[in-house]
């Protein structure tokens, strides 16, 4: 896993592209690439070669003290390592599941992780409805309680094939195959065309349209 090379100033967990690239979907060039941004990512509050929970809500927000649900979600699948930060090896892996080229059931799993977030194997009817909860939040949108449970009752009766009140990842991936739209978002097409050039472009773009 992550590795420091002592003949260069490479932050903790820098990666060689060459690695890098054999393991994910992206060329060693657009690896590099990925460096560019995920320097400027990991410098923008603390300038320590690690991106940081703040940092991460940064880049997404341009504010670090707005809190999102799958925001904190997706960063703590991306800190593969579990220590509180994203090291580079991590932020380029965890990027490659949202790649287009990647397999659909790699990101059926990655998303299952996300909604699983107590660990236990399964996506339980309180987190469900917690999840349904944060969307409606997330979304400015008001359902009354009965609403919300009826969507929660909806989903685990069209998910919930053994009947046992929870769902396991063989259950998620058949539930998702009929419902793809559950997992549009785990496709970023602009990873597919990474060049140079792309790391700032996708900042100055974020900057633009906070702007506007």
């Amino acid at each position: 896993m992550g590795c420091f090379h002592s003949k260069s100033a490479r932050p903790p967990g820098y990666e060689d592209p060459v690695v890098l690239a054999a393991e994910t979907p992206f060329t060693a060039s657009e690896v590099d690439a990925l460096y560019e941004l995920f320097k400027k990512i990991s410098s923008s509050i603390i300038n320590d070669g690690l991106i940081h929970r703040e940092e991460f809500q940064l880049a997404l927000f341009r504010n670090s003290k707005k809190k999102n649900f799958f925001a904190d979600r997706i960063f703590d699948l991306f800190d593969i390592k579990c220590n509180g930060v994203i090291e580079f090896g991590e932020f380029v892996r965890s990027l490659g599941v949202f790649h287009p080229n990647t397999p659909l059931e790699v990101k059926i799993s990655f998303a299952f992780r996300l909604y699983d977030f107590r660990h236990t194997g399964f996506i339980e009817r309180e987190e469900l409805k917690e999840m349904v909860l944060a969307l409606l939040h997330e979304s400015d949108l008001v359902l009354s309680d009965e609403e919300v449970e009826m969507i929660v009752h909806k989903t685990f009766a069209d998910a919930d094939s053994k009947g046992d009140e929870k769902i396991d990842l063989e259950e998620w991936e058949e539930f998702v195959k009929k419902n793809p739209s559950l997992v549009k978002n785990m496709t970023l097409p602009y990873l597919k065309d990474i060049t140079p050039a792309f790391p700032s472009f996708v900042l100055t773009s974020e900057v633009e349209d906070g702007d506007m």
